[in-house]
């Protein structure tokens, strides 16, 4: 058995991080769903992927990361710790020989060998940078993690949205709809909405030069 492991959500400042697994015996059944780097399916296409993955799956897991409990652990972690936690809880879930993730540690080996060392079962680890778009069962992960933070978005959105009547766009700072958005909150109630990072490094300094 061999299962990929990525996470979405990593560096937004609105909505969760969520982390994800897959288990197959091989990546045969993957390969011909087609499936490719997440990052450039478009939403629609990587939910329908997501559906035909969980089919051929042995198994999968999901596990979300709210921004508050982010927050929270960020007062004595690196959101890379953080990562790390949830791959290795991620893991412990879903039993397998080898584990193929997606290194959040600039050295490779170094990250392979203590996820390696914490398992409570012995099993190989290999990680790599831009693993999924490397291996099939990183980037069915990688999809399952997306989609599945692409809906946390949509249910936030339909709570948020009709209250300023305009989009929240993708949740990522880059995200000039999402910059909007956060400006006209923070303007019109003199505070951050729900579902928001504190965390997020230049916040404050956003806060404090939207509220002038």
């Amino acid at each position: 058995m061999i299962c990929g492991i990525d996470e979405a959500g990593r560096g937004p400042v609105i909505g969760p991080m969520v982390v994800a697994g897959v288990v197959v015996e091989d990546e045969e059944r993957l390969l011909k769903l087609g499936i490719k780097d997440s990052k450039r399916l478009p939403p629609s296409t990587r939910k329908k992927l997501a559906v035909e993955i969980k089919k051929v799956a042995r198994d999968y897991r999901v596990e979300i990361i709210p921004p508050s409990v982010i927050d929270e652990l960020r007062k004595r972690k690196t959101l890379n710790e953080i990562e790390k936690d949830y791959f290795l809880k991620v893991m412990e879930k879903l039993r397998a020989d080898v584990y193929y993730i997606d290194a959040v540690d600039v050295n490779e080996e170094r990250i392979a060998t203590e996820l390696s060392s914490k398992l409570p079962f012995r099993a190989k680890v290999i990680a790599k940078h831009h693993a999924d778009a490397i291996f099939p069962v990183v980037g069915a992960a990688s999809i399952i993690a997306k989609t599945e933070r692409d809906e946390q978005i949509e249910k936030i959105a339909k709570e948020l949205e009709p209250i300023l009547g305009m989009p929240i766009g993708s949740g990522y700072p880059a995200d000039p709809i999402t910059r909007r958005f956060l400006e006209e909150w923070i303007k019109r109630f003199k505070s951050l909405p729900p579902c928001i990072r504190k965390t997020w490094k230049t916040l404050k300094r956003f806060y404090n030069e939207t509220i002038v």
